[in-house]
């Protein structure tokens, strides 16, 4: 099975979030029959980013967005965790700092696009100006409804200088996030994580059902599609983020330089040097 044909969301159609299966794991009985093929995506993840570190001709962008409890934290732990930090970080974008209110809002967003041979991944991302700010009505309705094509033209700048871009929205059931509050409350080392917020914002569930189905139809591209993740079940989102990103590093036929030096020279040198001795 292709995950990336079964979860992609098509430019220009229209994703009724209730009709998604969030509990979907596809061929996989369990997390233990996921296992082995979870362990080899992640292996070869690292393989593949040191690949594009090096050649540096290419960036990966991932997106990952969610309503609270979704797993954005725990994708980044278990599958963006494998590759090498030298070429990769995380970016959150949460509530805006004074200075960031008084500049546009891809002001903050644009210096932590990956340059070539980075990947970077935003938990929480500048789609929360079509959502977090459209649900609670923090900006009218006439400005927040021309962002859409401000991130799709931001995006295609991003794509035109080698930005790869994936966007993943994991999609979890209102008695599935319920379930997840509860084990945090019980779990002493996740209490941590609690916030009123994540309680209050429950009865807003409509509203971003609402406003995600927009995002995913309005800026779903051919070059930065989003994927719609069921993630009901923790480790199928994490075979699926980690099977798509595997597979769109793969398609970009990476490779390592060739050395920018003389390498029979520099053996040659190191042989006699080793024949010589250390220096004293």
């Amino acid at each position: 099975m292709s995950l990336r044909k079964k979860f992609v969301v098509e430019p220009g159609t229209r994703i009724r979030l209730k009709d998604v299966d969030a509990s979907f794991h596809g061929d996989y009985a369990s997390a233990e029959h996921a296992k082995a093929d979870l362990a080899r995506n992640v292996a070869r993840l690292a393989e593949l980013q040191q690949k594009l570190f090096a050649e540096k001709k290419h960036a990966l962008l991932v997106v990952l967005q969610g309503i609270d409890a979704a797993g954005k934290d725990g994708t980044c732990w278990h599958v963006m965790a494998a590759m090498n930090p030298l070429g990769t970080y995380v970016k959150s974008f949460k509530q805006p700092t004074e200075q960031e209110l008084r500049h546009d809002f891809l002001w903050r967003v644009h210096p932590f696009a990956p340059g070539l041979g980075q990947v970077a991944v935003f938990n929480r991302s500048h789609y929360e100006n079509v959502l977090v700010v459209r649900v609670h009505e923090l900006t009218p309705k006439p400005v927040w409804s021309t962002y859409y094509d401000t991130i799709n033209a931001f995006e295609t700048t991003l794509a035109n200088a080698g930005v790869t871009i994936l966007k993943f929205f994991l999609y979890i059931t209102p008695e599935e996030q319920l379930e997840r509050f509860r084990q945090r409350l019980d779990d002493p080392a996740r209490q941590w994580k609690i916030s009123e917020s994540d309680y209050t914002e429950r009865a807003c569930w409509n509203q971003y059902i609402d406003a995600y189905e927009d995002m995913l139809e309005k800026c779903s591209t051919a070059h930065a599609p989003w994927y719609v993740i069921p993630s009901n079940h923790k480790w199928f989102r994490n075979l699926a983020v980690s099977s798509i990103i595997e597979a769109t590093l793969d398609d970009m036929k990476l490779q390592l330089p060739e050395p920018s030096v003389d390498i029979d020279e520099i053996r040659r040198k190191y042989h006699q040097a080793a024949k010589e001795g250390s220096p004293q």
